[in-house]
């Protein structure tokens, strides 16, 4: 036992130091991109009013707010349009990767696209994040992803066997208190050791589903995985090869005209809904699909498709969360667990919070890591010194 867990050890400290730079660019971002489709929707929306001329002034059609966000962006194809419940959000009209326009539902007034240099910020910290600042296709890119994700599998052993490292070897109070609790008046090299196992056991439990979500995220054989665990199998994956950035589709998405009536219908099918989001048809004889969220936007759960007939509002079909598969279930829950959106505000600030204490995990291990280096190599020193003082005391020269 005493050998396994030194070979334990060793596969953990190595994995660190070779996996700890990309770990900490990770956990940095991530803290960055706690709360960002809160601020990026404050950002967005701070300076946007919206107003009615009367209490009794209604909604503009949902065509008449579409076509005024199309004259704002003459070039770019609208994709979507939300809807949210207060009175006082604007309709946003998606264009896709060109942004998203924000319109006041009374007046019909463009209020614009939102804050340019908050999304840029979040644009670069998401990059960073995921493929080491490789925006975009192409090779480099390619090269970060693989990166990113093998030091994100590294680090998912790291958390696993450093759990299984705390745990001390005499179960006695005394043992347990020592990894528990931060102490002061410690020296730098016992104060380092102190912070790493208190960070790494107060975290290990959430640190491992951030992890391990980030592992199903960044590997195809990963998210199979999740449905093979089930009894399911993996869904086919597509074989449409993705569409140029640059490139616009066929056929320009249009608005059914009776698009204020499937919006009504959609809104009448539920009654919890927070946002209804639908999205443009290529073709004229498509359905009207509608996804009902009566969640903060980051909980699967809480979300649902529904299906009309676009010409007589009938539904066709109606999705909720529950009617997935189980495997479908859990990868979507995996998706959002990553960010903690899955548990709402409280399950983003725990994923924070363990991303910040990861970035002391990596700074404490390198730490930790370099002074066992710099030991090894002091003691290696003296020995050759002395073996050196030896043969020459043996052969007279001293």
């Amino acid at each position: 036992m005493k050998q396994f867990r030194k070979i334990i050890f060793w596969c953990h400290l190595i994995a660190g130091v070779f996996a700890g730079i990309v770990v900490l660019v990770m956990s940095v971002t991530g803290v960055l991109l706690t709360y960002e489709r809160q601020f990026t929707r404050w950002a967005n929306t701070r300076n946007y009013q919206v107003t009615q001329a009367s209490e009794s002034a209604a909604r503009l059609p949902v065509a008449t707010l579409i076509a005024g966000a199309r004259e704002a962006k003459p070039t770019a194809t609208a994709a979507t349009v939300t809807l949210r419940r207060e009175s006082t959000a604007p309709v946003e009209v998606g264009f896709g990767r060109d942004g998203t326009v924000f319109i006041n539902p009374f007046t019909g007034a463009v209020f614009g696209e939102g804050s340019h240099r908050t999304n840029e910020f979040f644009d670069v910290v998401t990059d960073w994040h995921r493929w080491l600042g490789a925006s975009g296709q192409g090779a480099r890119h390619d090269v970060g992803r693989a990166i990113t994700g093998a030091c994100n599998l590294a680090f998912l052993f790291i958390v696993a066997s450093g759990f299984y490292l705390w745990f001390p070897r005499r179960k006695t109070w005394g043992q347990f208190k020592n990894v528990l609790w931060f102490r002061s008046g410690l020296s730098s090299k016992a104060r380092d050791f102190n912070w790493h196992n208190v960070i790494g056991i107060w975290s290990a439990v959430p640190l491992f589903i951030v992890v391990l979500s980030g592992v199903v995220i960044s590997y195809t054989w990963a998210g199979n995985l999740v449905y093979r665990v089930v009894g399911e199998t993996p869904p086919a994956a597509n074989a449409t090869p993705p569409r140029p950035a640059n490139e616009r589709p066929q056929n320009t998405p249009t608005a059914p005209d009776n698009l204020d009536a499937l919006f009504a219908r959609a809104a009448a099918h539920t009654d919890d809904w927070r946002s209804i989001s639908f999205r443009l048809p290529n073709t004229p004889d498509a359905p009207a699909v509608f996804t009902l969220d009566a969640g903060d936007g980051g909980q699967p759960h809480k979300r649902a498709t529904l299906t009309l007939n676009r010409a007589s509002g009938e539904v066709v079909k109606y999705e909720p969360f529950s009617n997935n598969s189980r495997g479908r279930q859990l990868r979507s829950i995996l998706r959002f667990a990553h960010t903690g959106e899955a548990a709402g505000f409280t399950g983003q600030t725990i994923a924070g919070l363990v991303s910040l204490g990861a970035a002391f995990l990596v700074w404490t291990g390198l730490s930790l890591s370099w002074r066992r280096f710099h030991t090894w190599r002091s003691r290696r020193g003296n020995n050759v010194d002395a073996d050196g003082l030896e043969n020459a005391a043996e052969s007279g020269t001293t």
